[in-house]
């Protein structure tokens, strides 16, 4: 009786187009806090809303953007799991082409060398100006201090308005070149890879259904089931850091950082 680590190797060694859609589950592992962890301490007295938003940004710059650095300091401390490796690995294996989709903003994908990566919701490492969009520094962003909770913003080199991060924010749409690559990536894939996300934030949520409509198969991956779990062609119950590996395994690789 084959289990769940057989019937995903099988899927993949026959693939030419696979798609992995990653979440907050994949980065936790790596010990990024998910958006509402990170609101720890001083910052769990705030809602979402406090600082998630362009509203809230512009009315308290200096607390929002305290926040964003905050943030990216953690993840400049984090290390991409085994996890993250194998899926470099499962890259080069594959015939055929393999495209992440992260909803993660932490860039952990291609610190770790996956080179077609679409960020969804932007990323840490992404600073430009609020109004003209001009780009700044993430390197200068992080040598403000880690821990202040009021860091002012910098201004624009361009235009002298405030750097904002380059993340999608509530009530913002997501950047339509991202959107574009992903919806593509569906569509055409063989097989999706669904790591480590709970299935319920939209539109990313949309994408396996996309690669079930153009006859691919679906793999999930998660310690938790989730809304795909019972539409999933596979699911294993498993962390990303311990399944991806055994995948590369089967596959015929082996994960080398």
């Amino acid at each position: 009786m084959t289990g769940p680590l057989d019937e995903a190797a099988g899927l993949l060694r026959g693939a030419k187009r696979v798609v992995v859609l990653t979440g907050a589950g994949m980065s936790a592992e790596s010990g990024v806090p998910t958006f509402r962890d990170a609101q720890s301490g001083w910052w769990a007295r705030y809602d979402p809303e406090d600082l998630a938003t362009e509203r809230a940004f512009r009315r308290n710059p200096d607390r929002v953007f305290a926040w964003y650095v905050s943030r990216l300091h953690a993840v400049r401390r984090a290390e991409p799991h085994d996890g993250y490796h194998a899926l470099v690995r499962l890259a080069t294996l594959l015939e055929g082409v393999l495209t992440v989709v992260t909803q993660n903003v932490d860039g952990l994908h291609g610190r770790a060398g996956s080179r077609d990566v679409v960020e969804l919701h932007g990323s840490l490492e992404a600073f430009r100006c609020i109004a003209c969009r001009h780009p700044a520094s993430a390197d200068d962003i992080a040598r403000l201090e880690d821990g202040a909770t009021v860091i002012h913003p910098p201004a624009c080199a361009k235009c002298g308005n405030f750097i904002r991060p380059g993340v999608v924010w509530f009530g913002e749409t997501l950047p339509v070149d991202a959107m574009e690559r992903a919806w593509r990536a569906a569509r055409t894939a063989d097989v999706a890879l669904v790591v480590g996300t709970s299935s319920l934030v939209y539109p990313a949520a949309e994408l396996p259904s996309l690669v079930a409509a153009g006859g691919g198969r679906i793999v999930e991956i998660n310690p938790h089931e989730t809304p795909l779990s019972c539409r999933a062609d596979v699911y294993w119950p498993a962390a990303a850091g311990e399944a991806l590996p055994a995948l590369v395994a089967a596959c015929g690789g082996s994960v080398a950082k």
